[in-house]
């Protein structure tokens, strides 16, 4: 990468996670959009096929937004750069992985960090849980590297992943210290599930954060019936959640009632299902197209086959997805 493109991107840097939000981030957007545009072969490609380019582009809404299922046929990385890790998404019966290539994964780290700071607090105050696969069992998964990454906060703390000991799970549980509010079980939809089926009771204090991930383990259900289930097992009242993908560097949480909210340099709009370049009002659903503006070396904006909503005070929800789209299927990182 020439010295040019090393400035531009180390000031773009500083700016995207200062970033206040509301005008501030399509300002920041625009620029982006231009360094991108300039940088990213794929993205010059599909921007100027839809005759986007830098003399057109002047606003947030003219930005051409790449369907994240470029993820899987393309390499999706700035030009001179190479990747120093990659996420890879489990893919889902007969359709190949979403590959993210992270020229820079400390733009993950940092994200992941502020993001779960301004939506929780102090990451090193919690103990992490979770009901997923280890690090060992699939390095590829942003999911996992995202759960090992908070837990290396504080390595005092008795993290631990226990998807294939859920009775190790329990015992934990039943230490007096989860009434603290600062114990947080993170785990896939279907693995929650089947904890709570097996293993119901009284853990107050205890924040329930479900991730999504059931495709061919059990019976699709909706977001307010999962909560249900789970409020009731774990006699909570509200049950968090967490929307992230591969082709994203920064999260979404969602504290109660499947509300979620992004940090500042995080964007959703809700574009019209029958004409991708018109964006909808609050209240109306659907498409969800989002800006990652830590994205920086890939594409900071994806079209995603999400259906969802905004609000009047910023916050989302998700829908469900396209019918005709792939369902993201977390849940297939591990094989029978």
């Amino acid at each position: 990468m020439n010295r040019n493109i090393e400035i531009t991107a180390a000031n773009l840097r500083e700016r995207i996670f200062n970033v206040a939000g509301g005008r501030g981030i399509s300002e920041l957007a625009l620029e982006v959009f231009r360094f991108q545009y300039e940088n990213c072969e794929v993205y010059h490609e599909f921007a100027d096929a839809l005759s986007r380019n830098q003399g057109n582009v002047r606003r947030l809404e003219d930005i051409p937004f790449i369907p994240v299922e470029f993820f899987k046929s393309r390499e999706i990385i700035c030009s001179g750069m190479k990747p120093l890790r990659e996420f890879q998404s489990s893919g889902t019966s007969g359709s190949g992985p979403s590959r993210h290539l992270l020229a820079d994964p400390s733009f993950y780290d940092i994200s992941l960090l502020k993001g779960f700071a301004t939506a929780y607090g102090n990451t090193s105050e919690f103990t992490f849980l979770a009901l997923t696969p280890g690090p060992d069992s699939n390095p590829g998964s942003s999911l996992i590297y995202m759960i090992s990454k908070l837990m290396q906060q504080n390595l005092n703390r008795p993290h631990g992943f226990f998807l294939n000991d859920p009775e190790s799970l329990r015992l934990r549980l039943d230490d007096p210290a989860i009434s603290s509010g600062k114990t947080i079980l993170i785990g896939l939809t279907y693995a929650l599930l089947d904890f709570a089926d097996k293993y119901p009771g009284l853990y107050p204090g205890l924040i329930v954060l479900e991730t999504g991930g059931m495709k061919g383990r059990r019976k699709e259900i909706t977001r307010n019936e999962l909560h249900e289930r789970l409020t009731e097992a774990f006699s909570l009242t509200e049950i968090h959640s967490e929307y992230g993908m591969t082709e994203l560097l920064s999260q979404a949480w969602s504290k109660q009632g499947g509300l979620f909210r992004s940090p500042p340099w995080m964007k959703i709009l809700i574009r019209d299902v029958n004409d991708p370049f018109s964006f909808c009002l609050p209240g109306r659903s659907g498409g969800i197209n989002i800006i990652d503006l830590a994205n920086l070396y890939s594409c900071s904006f994806l079209a995603t086959q999400d259906l969802g909503r905004i609000h009047d005070d910023g916050s989302f929800e998700v829908l469900g997805r396209f019918d005709s789209s792939d369902l993201r299927g977390c849940s297939l990182m591990i094989q029978e």
